[in-house]
């Protein structure tokens, strides 16, 4: 049996947790298991930018053209500052330092002659930055994974460094050639093997999945051996609510078992449990995904497959965002006119704004987006085209069950909102019946949150 394994961030910052809790946790059955490792919590943050405020990291400087030697001699002694934490759990820090400080040496000397290829103005400045931004993310997972493998073999365990980052090679493979070929010569049976988050591909693993591309690293990985499970492991469960949102995880429910299509309806609102491009190549093989608490290696965590639908039928998680923005349509000349919404369609396109929920009438459209795709020129293009465009500020509430197609759950979702006193501004549910979602006062969501959870989570399950 072979499970393919990603470990996130959090969990690999408590490292001593992952050997006791995941690696080691059965001596017996170490073998036939491959980690897909993240950086240590926080160091992409500070190589790209953060994740969640945006803040500059290693990368804007060096676009910039300011200080990111400087930034990157700072972050080399914070990496070797972590290594000084691992050493009681058998590091031996002069050769993990030696490492780190070769990888730093020869990126200072990439990022070094790609300024100078900028500034000449030979290459196309989006390119190149690219290459630079994908070079300092490799940096964060082979830190990781090349200490975790330092120390397992400490411990006297059978271990390997797949080192899928390409950093000191010059071949042109994409992504699927680099981890098929890693791998022909690699016996996961007889050895721990951990790979990088990252893989180093000629098409660009960040072009198309930017900050997701661990997780592509661990779908195709999962793809490539035909795992017979794929776990992720989190410093959390996947819950019936964030227990942030609802007053801690006393007031929240495990999810047990769901399918694919409810970790697609998560992933639209931001709350990926994996990451949908991620997902599909291993629903598509067939192969189980199993997310698991870091910190609670007793609980079975939750599966999700293609065809689970629950026995009962009930709400199993409720989630969303408030960070949307509502963008409302009108216009008289669309009543009764072919394809209307295809010209709206074409601008979307053109911005490159993929929409959350969508719902209309005779003579309105109205289109619910995140807030990064609200740009002035999008809207601005909308505003020149249509009568009028109304823009607002929102928030949106999902009610999410693998089998909630039965009479009532709608009526009592909104009667719940209502008895909190929460004005729906807009509503949609599509046929297949996964999904209800609410936009509401952006003001509103934790209590909208909250009050769902309770009463057709909490409620139900007692």
């Amino acid at each position: 049996m072979i499970t393919v394994e990603k470990i996130g961030g959090t969990s690999m910052s408590q490292f001593g947790d992952v050997l006791k809790n995941i690696m080691l946790r059965d001596p017996k059955n170490v073998f036939g298991r491959v980690y897909i490792v993240s950086a240590y919590s926080g160091v992409t943050n500070e190589l790209l930018e953060h994740k969640k405020t945006g803040a500059a990291g290693i990368y804007a400087k060096f676009a910039q053209g300011e200080g990111y030697a400087a930034a990157m001699e700072a972050l080399l002694r914070k990496l070797q500052a972590i290594n000084k934490e691992m050493a009681p759990l058998g590091l031996d820090l002069a050769k993990a330092d030696g490492f780190l400080e070769k990888r730093f040496r020869e990126l200072q000397g990439y990022l070094d002659s790609m300024r100078h290829v900028l500034a000449s103005g030979y290459l196309g400045r989006e390119n190149v930055l690219l290459a630079a931004r994908e070079m300092l993310a490799a940096i964060g997972e082979a830190h990781s994974a090349f200490n975790s493998v330092e120390i397992l073999e400490a411990k006297g365990v059978a271990a390997s460094f797949m080192d899928l980052t390409g950093f000191d090679d010059d071949e042109t493979w994409t992504i699927d050639e680099r981890i098929h070929r890693k791998f022909q010569d690699v016996d996961p049976t007889k050895q721990i093997v951990v790979v990088t988050g990252y893989t180093k591909g000629s098409e660009g693993i960040m072009r198309e999945f930017d900050r997701g591309y661990s997780e592509i690293t661990f779908a195709k990985v999962a793809v490539e051996l035909e795992a017979d499970e794929a776990i992720i492991h989190k410093e959390f469960h996947l819950s019936s609510a964030d227990p942030d949102l609802v007053g801690g995880p006393q007031n929240v429910v495990p999810v047990g078992q769901t399918n694919y299509d409810v970790a697609d309806q998560l992933a639209d609102v931001g709350m990926e449990a994996i990451h949908p491009k991620a997902a599909k190549p291993i629903e598509l093989a067939g192969i189980a995904i199993r997310l698991k608490n870091t910190f609670e290696p007793d609980h079975p965590g939750t599966l999700i497959t293609k065809s689970f639908v629950g026995k009962q039928a009930r709400v199993e998680i409720v989630a969303g965002t408030q960070k949307v923005t509502i963008i409302d349509i009108h216009d008289p000349s669309m009543v009764g006119a072919i394809g209307f919404d295809l010209g709206i369609l074409e601008i979307f396109k053109k911005h490159g704004v993929s929409y959350i929920l969508k719902s209309t009438n005779a003579n309105t459209i109205t289109h619910v987006v995140n807030d990064k795709s609200a740009k002035a020129a999008f809207i601005d293009e909308l505003k020149a085209r249509y009568e009028q465009v109304t823009t607002q500020a929102a928030a949106v509430v999902c009610v999410i069950g693998t089998n909630i197609a039965i009479p009532g759950v709608l009526a009592r979702a909104a009667s719940v909102l209502a008895e909190n006193k929460i004005n729906v501004i807009c509503v949609s549910q599509a046929y297949r019946q996964i999904n209800m979602q609410f936009v509401i006062d952006r003001a509103d969501y934790k209590k909208a949150v909250a009050a769902l959870n309770q009463a057709l989570c909490l409620n139900s399950s007692k």
